[in-house]
């Protein structure tokens, strides 16, 4: 009945696992280099968009889909702060675009459920999309400093830790 709604909503989950381990990767690659500040929000987008897929699969299941967790998409091997920043804020874009377009077709065929999921998920993404596009706002407007910032941050709540206590 609702093939077409699972097949796009399968579509949407191949791109939220590749967002997942997308900024991951980012964000194991801000945390090595001391912008806590990104290393998190790469973090936290990424519990978002595993909570998307959690969503999408849900759905999937209620209309006796079967959920395809498989991604043909490599993670983009980026470590450079400002191409992180441009790669995800095209992700989020393209997701959201696509979304949009996805849910009008869920309406298309009758599925208004599917149709609002995708809605709400379009709402997520021009947030996401919004983040990265202040984030790199920031970087153009205050440069290296920025993210120089970001590890004075990190130095100083080390600093602060009083070191662990001997038991012995």
């Amino acid at each position: 009945m609702h093939e077409k709604s699972v097949e796009l909503m399968n579509a949407a989950v191949e791109d939220e696992l590749t967002a997942v381990h997308q900024y991951m990767y980012f964000h194991f690659h801000c945390d090595d280099q001391g912008y806590d500040l990104l290393a998190d929000l790469f973090r936290r987008t990424a519990i978002e968009e595993m909570l998307h897929i959690e969503r999408l699969a849900e759905r999937i299941l209620f209309l006796k889909g079967e959920v395809d967790l498989y991604t043909a998409r490599r993670v983009e091997p980026i470590h450079d702060v400002q191409e992180m920043l441009v790669l995800a804020r095209k992700m989020e874009e393209h997701s959201a675009i696509a979304y949009g377009n996805w849910a009008n077709e869920c309406a298309a065929n009758g599925d208004v459920v599917s149709k609002q999921l995708f809605e709400s998920l379009v709402a997520d993404e021009e947030r996401h999309y919004d983040q990265y596009d202040n984030e790199l706002d920031n970087l153009e407007r205050f440069g290296q400093n920025y993210l120089a910032l970001q590890s004075i941050e990190r130095s100083k709540a080390r600093a602060a830790t009083p070191p662990p206590t001997s038991t012995a």
